[in-house]
């Protein structure tokens, strides 16, 4: 992971070339346990026959509702710009369909 300093009580995060490419993903399953919230995303491709988990983000249940919370309130000011983000039904897309997970 990258550098990570303390600096007059702001955090500095170093985001390297790579990382910053980012990894798409249009699928999440989330699981949990007492301790943890485990995020697996991951990448459905049409006419393939499996989807690999590109990327597991592990938070402690804290951290996982300040998430939630984050994801909220950043939904809520996009959506004040650009409008309701519309999902379909979900029978209009489904990548699940047909598909069995493994982890």
């Amino acid at each position: 992971m990258g550098n990570q300093n303390q600096n007059n009580g702001s955090l500095q995060v170093e985001l390297n070339e790579e990382m910053a490419q980012g990894t798409y993903a249009n699928l999440a399953i989330i699981t949990h346990s007492s301790s943890e919230f485990i995020l697996d995303f991951i990448r459905v491709l049409p006419g393939m026959p499996k989807a690999g988990v590109k990327s597991r983000v592990v938070l402690a249940p804290e951290h996982a509702k300040r998430l939630l919370r984050a994801l909220q309130e950043n939904i809520e000011k996009y959506e004040r710009v650009f409008g309701p983000i519309r999902i379909p039904d979900d029978n209009t897309f489904s990548p699940l369909s047909g598909m069995h997970g493994e982890a």
